[in-house]
C-alpha cells in the first residue's frame, strides 16, 4: 500500500481548492473537485485551471485514471467533462447526487426527460466503496451536511473531506442549502476526525486571503485547535453554532447556475435554453433569503 503524492491548485474567485493525488510507485492518478472558469459578467467559460492541472499531470507523468467530484457545487462549475475529453478518464460522484438532481429538476423546472439517475457521470460511489488509484487504497466515506450527496474519499492517509471542514482557524463549513443539514454535517465531521489522527485532511475551500498556500492540516491539529470542534460540542451545540453562523451567510451569487450546470455532470446548458430560460424561481432568490 502506498501513501499518495498530493497536489494542490488554488482558485482565488471561488476559494477552492482543487488536487491531483498520484501513486508515487506506479504513477498512477485522480483530480479531485476541478473548476471550470466562469466569467458571470459576461457569461463565458474557460479552462485557466483546468489547464494548469493538466499541465502537471502531463509534466510529473501521472497516468490520470480518475476525475472524482466530492459533490455537486453551488459555487463554482466543474472541469470534469473537459479533462474526460483530453485525457479519457473516467468520472465518478457519490450516488446520492441522484438525490440532488431531483430535488432541484423541480426548482430549475427542468425538463421530464432530464436523466436524474446520474448517468451524467461514468460511475456512482457508494458509502464503504474501495478502489485502488495504482497501489493506493481509496475508500469512499459518505458525508452530508453540506449537500445531502457529499462524499469524501480517503486515499491511503490523505483525505479530501470537501465542503466539511475549512482549516481549523476558520471551523466547518455551512449547511443551508437546499437538501443541507446541520446534524447531518455534524455527523459527518465527527466521521473524518475519527480518522488516525496523523491523517492528512484536504478542504473544498478557504477564503483566508493571508493564507491561499495552505489547504492541509491533520486529523489531531483539527481536534486540537478546530474552532468549531475543539471544545468537542454535542450536536445540540454545534448545531445551534452552525446554524446562527449560516443565518449570516449571503447565499453564492453563482448557486442557481453552478448547480444548473453540476447536476448535469458539469455540462453546460444547451444554446437554446439560453442558460437560464427554464429557471422558475428569481436569479435574485438566493441572494435576498
Amino acid at each position: 500500500m502506498s501513501n499518495p503524492v498530493v497536489k494542490s491548485f488554488w482558485d482565488e474567485p471561488t476559494g477552492s481548492w482543487q488536487y491531483v493525488f498520484h501513486d508515487p510507485v506506479t504513477m498512477k492518478g485522480a483530480i479531485v473537485d476541478p473548476v471550470l472558469d466562469f466569467d458571470p459578467l459576461a457569461g463565458a467559460t474557460s479552462t485557466k485551471n483546468a489547464e494548469q492541472i493538466l499541465l502537471y499531470v502531463r509534466q510529473t507523468g501521472i497516468e490520470l485514471e480518475w476525475i472524482l467530484d466530492t459533490h455537486p457545487h453551488a459555487d463554482h462549475f466543474s472541469a470534469g467533462p473537459w479533462l474526460k475529453a483530453e485525457t479519457g478518464a473516467k468520472t465518478g460522484i457519490g450516488e446520492k447526487v441522484t438525490s440532488v438532481q431531483n430535488l432541484w429538476q423541480d426548482i430549475y423546472n427542468l425538463p421530464d426527460d432530464f436523466a436524474t439517475d446520474g448517468s451524467q457521470w461514468d460511475h456512482l460511489f457508494a458509502d464503504g466503496d474501495i478502489f485502488m488509484v495504482g497501489n493506493v487504497p481509496v475508500t469512499v466515506m459518505f458525508s452530508p451536511g453540506h449537500t445531502l450527496a457529499s462524499i469524501t474519499y480517503v486515499a491511503g492517509d490523505a483525505a479530501f473531506v470537501h465542503d466539511t471542514l475549512m482549516m481549523p482557524d476558520s471551523g466547518s463549513s455551512r449547511a443551508d442549502f437546499p437538501g443541507g443539514n446541520s446534524g447531518e454535517l455534524y455527523n459527518s465531521i465527527s466521521a473524518i476526525l475519527a480518522l488516525p489522527e496523523y491523517t492528512r485532511v484536504f478542504v473544498g475551500h478557504d477564503y483566508a486571503p493571508k493564507r491561499p498556500a495552505e489547504c492541509e492540516a491533520t486529523v489531531a491539529q483539527h481536534l486540537a485547535s478546530n474552532i468549531h470542534w475543539k471544545d468537542k460540542p454535542t450536536e445540540a451545540e454545534y448545531r445551534a453554532v452552525r446554524d446562527a453562523r449560516d443565518a449570516t451567510l449571503a447565499l453564492p451569487k453563482l448557486m442557481l447556475a453552478a448547480l444548473q450546470v453540476n447536476i448535469r455532470g458539469g455540462r453546460l446548458p444547451a444554446p437554446e435554453d439560453n442558460g437560464r430560460s427554464y429557471l422558475k424561481v428569481p436569479l435574485n432568490y438566493f441572494e435576498s433569503r
